[in-house]
């Protein structure tokens, strides 16, 4: 033992070590944080320079024109089903998608277009629309769509059997959120799920796709091809033949698809996208 007044060097030199190797830690913790940090806004930012995405924008002047992508249903009278996905308006495209469905039965002279619009909730309304009137490539305030589902004849009436129920049976209609969920994407997923017969992959940049309502953490993934655990949309896994493997934090994807092999990154969707 060290005599009254001197130094306890052993006690001293203990106690530094175990500062020293917990600042070491925190440092670690911080590198590790920052290089996600970074991971996850390297896509959005690489879209807002490339012009993918605007900072600003009036939705007023926003353009609804279609794209020519949707078979006329006067000289394709098959039943038919497209998802459709394109940048959201503003800020909000460089990080996400919006998707929609649109659905025209057989012999029909028009699609029905089904969508959260989130602008349309307040006082208790609800934020599904199901449209006629709408066209249903028309580009996403300016966005030009691109088609995610294609599904024809036979398998289309199918999908267009169980389509009503499926957007009656969506447990939030009444709530909207952005960032994690629910919002437009966490709608379509819905119906993936509800819908095998679609076998829906949603695109990565959907971010709301893994907010999973009801305060569940474990369900199908949208295509019916596999599993995903989810915490509030935020942070979980899904694997699936059709999805591949898909890691969310904060509501971004980054993954692997093992079918048709490409990488999966936040903002940026498939590389190589084909």
């Amino acid at each position: 033992m060290s005599a009254p007044g001197e130094p306890r060097v052993g006690y001293d030199t203990v106690h530094m070590a175990e500062i020293v190797t917990l600042a070491n830690g925190a440092a670690r913790v911080m590198q590790w944080l920052v290089l996600v940090l970074l991971l996850l806004l390297a896509g959005p930012a690489l879209n807002v320079a490339l012009g993918r995405a605007s900072l600003g924008g009036d939705w007023r002047a926003a353009t609804h024109r279609p794209a020519g992508f949707a078979p006329d249903p006067a000289t394709h009278r098959e039943a038919i089903v497209q998802v459709y996905a394109g940048h959201a308006f503003g800020w909000r495209g460089a990080f996400s998608d919006h998707t929609w469905v649109a659905a025209k039965p057989v012999n029909a002279d028009r699609y029905t277009r089904y969508e959260v619009i989130g602008w349309y909730g307040g006082g208790g309304r609800s934020v599904v629309s199901v449209s006629a009137s709408r066209a249903p490539d028309a580009e996403w305030y300016g966005a030009a769509p691109r088609i995610v589902r294609d599904v024809r004849g036979r398998e289309a009436e199918a999908v267009i059997a169980k389509l009503a129920q499926a957007v009656s049976s969506y447990e939030s209609p009444t709530r909207y959120s952005a960032w994690p969920g629910p919002n437009s994407n966490t709608f379509v997923a819905h119906l993936g799920r509800e819908i095998p017969e679609l076998r829906l992959a949603m695109p990565s940049t959907a971010v709301g796709k893994d907010y999973l309502p009801g305060g569940r953490i474990f369900a199908r993934t949208p295509s019916g091809t596999g599993w995903q655990v989810s915490l509030l949309g935020l942070l979980g896994i899904a694997v699936g033949i059709d999805e591949g493997i898909e890691i969310n934090l904060l509501g971004m994807v980054f993954g692997v698809d093992v079918r048709r092999p490409a990488l999966k990154l936040p903002g940026i969707g498939r590389l190589p996208d084909w």
